[in-house]
């Protein structure tokens, strides 16, 4: 191969730059052209094809930074209809037309499924980023296990998942880790802790939204802040046993701070938060807020009297309080471990397309013995018997619904994570940038204003 393209599609995470620039790195070694498309799948759809030269002479443009947050080459949630035969076909010739030999895509389960359109037309490879980390699979055979039933209320189907057949281990993990997870942990985790404080001060009960529809994986990381409560939208929601756990705690220390993913669901499987008619590009349904809806639920429950009685707080509603950690968990800088990993799984991802494989996955795999190393899967892996791809859901063994928090296991998995997930250099950015008088001076500099200038176009004609 002489020249890949790579785009990064989906939501934005903190790794996204150092994965392209592992991939860079990689070709700048190979002596591959590599030329990033702008805004993602977008870019494919679009005739005039907007594109950037990632390394002109195989040397890395300085706009490529791999500590910066984002992606400098934009993203989107726009995906191909694998069933618009005529539009692959359109972007097929597009990609001959620039004389690319494969491509390499940026993004999570959305992204592995828009590139499935295109692997029997070029070759093509993946490098996972999400926050969320539903990107892998529990055990390799884990897509057999889901069944496809009619659903009435759609007119379509519904899948819909089978018990597990075999036991569960965590060297069984396809995919443990996906860069972007950590710093989005981190920022939780701290965002909870600093809830702390406040709770303690004013007798209060903190209710903390982090991100998660499907996945739990994000609302376990928050652990690390040390919540009292913690709830994922694997595990059905037991009103009655959460509001017996929170008078239990909130009587020994006056103050609760509860971790709730953004897609709990209730005993009947339906989503705590209020769902709107509409979705967003890819097709997800628009939460408004989980938090919100469980604030309610417990105000309800708990009643004013409980709280004024041995004047803790005026009413239930003063005292019961919620917060979003929001976008600021997929975005700044990341920290050392998804730098580190991204960038090898970067370089990897290349490697897969050089060596001849045709539709694969670049993974972060662990063991007690090689400790983190990269990998690779045929994407084909992650499909169920009808094509489709399945987010990851957090593993049973992971949760302890009766303490509504994470098991043993749960810690397990999460440890190797974590143990050196900061580096010095993180502190010291921080130390060092944050504060600089020029930050109160200076506008913001945009990485795109740059990054626009070297933007090339397909010859429409």
């Amino acid at each position: 191969m002489k020249r890949i393209g790579i785009l990064t599609a989906g939501g934005d995470t903190p790794a996204l730059n150092a994965t392209m620039h592992g991939v860079v790195m990689r070709a700048n070694q190979c002596k591959v052209e590599v030329i990033g498309f702008i805004k993602g799948f977008s870019s494919l759809l679009n005739p005039r094809v907007p594109h950037v030269r990632l390394n002109p002479l195989f040397t890395t443009i300085p706009d490529l930074d791999p500590t910066r947050g984002g992606t400098v080459i934009g993203a989107s949630r726009d995906y191909v209809d694998p069933g618009d035969h005529t539009t692959i076909q359109e972007v097929a010739d597009r990609i001959s037309r620039l004389h690319v030999d494969g491509l390499i895509c940026i993004g999570g389960d959305g992204t592995l499924s828009g590139m499935q359109a295109f692997c029997d037309f070029f070759p093509t490879a993946l490098a996972p980023k999400t926050i969320d980390n539903d990107l892998g699979l529990n055990y390799r055979h884990e897509p057999d296990e889901w069944q496809r039933e009619p659903c009435e209320a759609s007119g379509g189907h519904r899948y819909v998942r089978t018990p597990p057949r075999s036991r569960f281990d965590l060297s069984q993990l396809i995919n443990y880790v996906t860069p972007g997870f950590a710093t989005a942990v981190y920022v939780s985790a701290t965002g909870v802790e600093r809830i702390r404080t406040t709770a303690e001060s004013h007798r209060r009960i903190a209710i903390v939204e982090v991100m998660g529809r499907h996945s739990g994986y994000l609302a376990l990381g928050a652990a690390y802040g040390q919540p009292d409560i913690v709830l994922i939208p694997e595990a059905p929601l037991n009103v009655d046993r959460l509001v017996e756990r929170i008078v239990e705690i909130y009587e020994l220390q006056k103050n609760v701070v509860i971790v709730c993913a953004e897609g709990v669901v209730d005993e009947t499987g339906r989503e705590l938060g209020v769902i709107t008619n509409s979705t967003d590009p890819a097709g997800n349904k628009i939460f408004s807020s989980a938090g919100d809806a469980l604030r309610q639920i417990l105000i309800e429950r708990l009643g004013d009297t409980y709280f004024t009685s041995k004047r803790r707080n005026e009413s239930a509603q003063a005292a019961i309080f919620t917060r979003k950690v929001g976008h600021t968990q997929r975005g700044g800088r990341p920290v050392y471990f998804d730098h580190f990993h991204a960038v090898q799984l970067g370089g990897h991802t290349l490697d897969l397309l050089l060596e001849g494989h045709m539709n694969s996955v670049a993974i972060l795999q662990h063991d007690l013995d090689k400790g983190f190393y990269v990998s690779g899967i045929n994407a084909n892996d992650f499909r169920d018997r009808w094509g489709v791809i399945h987010a990851r859901r957090v593993h049973p063994s992971f949760y302890d619904p009766e303490r509504q928090s994470l098991s043993r296991v749960g810690v397990d998995y999460l440890s190797p994570i974590f143990a050196n997930a900061l580096g010095t250099e993180d502190l010291e950015y921080a130390r060092q940038n944050l504060f600089r008088r020029s930050n109160l001076t200076e506008p913001y500099h945009s990485v795109n204003v740059d990054v626009n200038k070297r933007i090339c176009y397909l010859d429409a004609s």
